[in-house]
């Protein structure tokens, strides 16, 4: 039997990982996709949202869209969708999928390294089962994290097979699978240092004599160009998106600080993985000195004692600046967002401490008697802690209200989970002075937060109150002028208030900002629309349409505004692939029924007159339509009926009173 299990033992594990891996990631099936990054990502990305297709797939490659250049993770939310759509379940399992696959690769990593099986099986365990890594898995925007590191361990893995016979078709593989890595996410840029570090242990390819492997770097050259090539095109991308902080905001002694500190608190939080959250916020100037200081002091103690210690015990050299190295890139020495750290950047670094603990600590204890009990019971506890805190902490992540409301709890200041939660209460709940109070929240923090500005105004506007409204969009406007999502919202608002030529001056800055606004399209329309300038109107909708053809308000206003034109076929021809969109609109079918009305199609136009009021039954128009159309019919009776309930509705409706009448005078004439 032990010769049974000891044969296929590589085969028994990693089937253990992947049932331990779902018993615990399972749960996130039943998660919503949230409010940070997975609309950019995918439910309000047109591109995305439209599946695979040419385009998509040529936009993938083109943009720098969100500020980033990925077009692999684009490519693989968009099979996503044309796969399982929005259901958000599919989308958060197939990240589950890809870490899977990233456990058991970093075990035959390792394994076929080192040969060191136990120790190979503690790194992955720790990879797989760790808290920190949470966010990487169970935010489908981060679908990047998980698929670079996919391809992060195939490079490593073809290296191997290179090292082991320096071929030049395996050499072209490496180079093949990191392109597809940096394609996926940049920050593989330090993958080709990493290579390095394993040519020192456990490959042993530096030469004995030689201090500096010359041979080696050079072997590297072209992996060292793509990386120059990925960090230009990254920087340019992300400057340009606005997501690269300027020194006026965080200046470089701050962001030295910052990253300082934060390499010493990753560590910590890798010990200690409690009170994670999906937002730390930046802490400016305000770090005190002495945290600084400890930080400096710990990192230059662990990196004297395993440059001293790195004959004797090179695995701590190389897990140390493993760690150090993968981190660089988003430390915060090129300020990306307004984070000051984020659990995500810990997916691939932390395998550098782990390689540290997993070898270091039985080297340490090899003398001691009870070294293996030791070890065995103490892994067994430090596991089945890290799935508990595991699970507890992919809860947090069911939807956007419970991950914000847990983030506020465990930071303080935090302006951005401030703002986000705000934008949860008023979409899920709609509890728009809730969220009111945690946009001002955010202000107090943060006085410049141009989202929280735009965001009350948002809010205000749903309550009807446009005129408040308008004050916060400007105040956005001034803070960051190109804001498209303020202007279009500004132009919204002027528009409810019947001030339509200001409103027409936002809605072209904002797609001057955004020529994928739709809204703007729509919202641009529907004001030219108001001032009778139909001519003009209609290319916005059909603008709107070339973008996204299934956009249920732009048929149904282009419609409406061929109908005004006399263009009855056409804006009925609108109109039902309105309702083919959303067969629950009730205007959509009064205006339906209205058209077909005007062509002498009664039958059709009172189906539509009657779902209307099916969907919505105080609906006066409706009713006075309805009553016009059985009045046609010589059904007087009931068009009085339907007349009189308008009435009821709406007692000043001028309309239906004239029609109430004329109908009661054809009763008593016949």
């Amino acid at each position: 039997m032990n010769k049974i299990i000891n044969k296929h033992r590589d085969l028994l594990v990693c089937i253990i990982l992947v049932i331990a891996i779902l018993a615990i990631f399972w749960q996130i099936k039943n998660h919503d996709f949230i409010n940070y990054d997975d609309n950019v990502y995918v439910t309000d990305n047109l591109h995305i949202y439209q599946g695979l297709t040419v385009d998509n797939i040529i936009w993938a490659f083109t943009t720098g869209y969100a500020s980033n250049y990925h077009p692999l993770t684009w490519l693989s939310h968009m099979l996503d969708i044309s796969l399982f759509g929005l259901n958000p379940g599919w989308h958060h399992l197939v990240n589950v999928f890809f870490h899977i696959a990233n456990t058991l690769l970093l075990f035959f990593i390792l394994n076929r390294m080192t040969g060191a099986f136990w120790r190979s099986i503690f790194v992955s365990a720790l990879f797989a089962f760790h808290p920190l890594h949470v966010e990487s898995v169970a935010w489908a925007a981060e679908r990047k994290d998980v698929l670079s590191t996919f391809f992060f361990m195939l490079t490593i893995l073809a290296y191997i097979l290179y090292v082991e016979k320096p071929l030049l078709r395996r050499y072209l593989l490496v180079l093949f699978l990191f392109i597809l890595g940096l394609l996926s996410k940049p920050m593989l840029v330090t993958l080709p240092f990493v290579l390095l570090l394993l040519d020192y242990w456990p490959l042993s390819r530096f030469e004995l004599k030689a201090k500096i492997p010359f041979h080696l770097i050079w072997e590297k050259i072209p992996l060292f160009i793509l990386v120059a090539i990925s960090s230009i095109v990254t920087f340019f991308v992300q400057q340009s998106g606005g997501a690269v902080k300027s020194l006026e905001l965080f200046s470089l002694k701050v962001r030295i600080a910052n990253a300082l500190v934060s390499y010493a608190d990753y560590i910590g939080k890798m010990i200690y993985p409690l009170n994670l959250a999906v937002l730390y916020p930046h802490p400016g100037s305000n770090l005190p000195l002495w945290q600084v200081l400890v930080a400096v002091f710990l990192l230059l103690f662990i990196s004297v004692f395993v440059i001293w210690k790195i004959k004797k015990l090179p695995y701590l050299f190389v897990g140390w600046f493993w760690y150090i190295g993968m981190l660089f890139p988003v430390i915060g020495l090129v300020q990306i967002g307004g984070q000051s750290m984020a659990d995500r950047y810990t997916y691939i670094s932390l395998i550098g401490l782990f390689i540290m603990i997993s070898w270091g600590v039985p080297d340490i204890l090899k003398k001691w008697h009870y070294q293996r009990l030791f070890l065995s019971v103490s892994t067994g506890i430090i596991l089945s802690a890290l799935m508990i805190l595991t699970w507890i902490q992919l809860g947090y992540w069911k939807d956007s209200l419970i991950l914000y409301e847990h983030a506020l709890k465990v930071t303080s200041n935090n302006d951005l989970a401030h703002n986000n939660l705000g934008v949860a209460l008023a979409k899920l709940k709609k509890k728009y002075d809730e969220a009111i109070s945690h946009y001002y929240k955010a202000l107090q923090i943060r006085p410049n937060h141009v989202k929280a500005h735009t965001n009350i105004g948002v809010a205000l506007g749903e309550k009807g109150m446009y005129k408040e409204a308008i004050p916060h969009y400007y105040k956005a406007l001034r803070i960051y002028p190109d804001y498209a999502y303020a202007h279009n919202n500004l132009g919204f608002a002027l528009a409810k208030l019947g001030r339509f030529r200001e409103a027409i001056v936002h809605f072209k800055e904002a797609l001057r900002i955004n020529p994928e606004d739709l809204d703007a399209y729509n919202n641009m329309g529907n004001a030219l629309s108001h001032l009778r300038r139909y001519e003009e109107a209609i290319p916005y909708y059909y603008k709107a349409l070339r973008i996204k053809p299934d956009y249920f308000e732009a048929h149904n206003n282009l419609g409406a505004a061929l109908f005004r034109q006399g263009k009855v076929n056409e804006a009925i021809s609108h109109f039902r692939e309105a309702l083919r969109i959303n067969p629950n609109n009730e205007k959509t079918h009064e205006n339906l029924g209205v058209a077909l009305g005007q062509q002498g199609r009664i039958d059709e136009a009172i189906f539509h007159f009657q779902e209307a009021l099916r969907i919505k039954p105080d609906f006066a128009e409706a009713h006075n339509n309805l009553g016009v159309a059985l009045a046609q019919q010589g059904k007087i009776k009931e068009a009085i009926f339907h007349f009189q309930e308008a009435l009821r509705i709406n007692p000043d409706y001028i309309e239906a009173h004239s029609n109430l009448q004329a109908v009661i005078k054809m009763q008593n004439k016949y």
